[in-house]
């Protein structure tokens, strides 16, 4: 239940730096960008019908946050209540 802990923090500060190199002109045009871009886009793509955006400002990335942490502690809570089961 750690390893899924620490995968989901992770995941989580991919998330956060996807948004950060969106303040730098050209971030996502490194290496380091493609490679968070490849890694990000297929789950915050699951969140672009929602339209999101108020003016210039896009709240996609703080709700992916907010339903990836959601659901890694629900499976978190499920998995703890099958090990302790046994």
């Amino acid at each position: 239940m750690a390893l899924i802990s620490k995968a989901i923090t992770l995941y989580t500060y991919v998330l956060v730096i996807y948004a950060l190199l969106s303040w730098f002109p050209g971030a996502y045009d490194s290496k380091i960008g493609q490679f968070i871009i490849r890694i990000s886009r297929p789950y915050l793509s699951m969140f672009d019908r929602l339209n999101l955006s108020i003016g210039p400002i896009d709240f996609t990335i703080i709700v992916a946050i907010f339903v990836l942490q959601l659901a890694g502690q629900g499976l978190i809570l499920i998995l703890a209540r099958l090990v302790y089961m046994i």
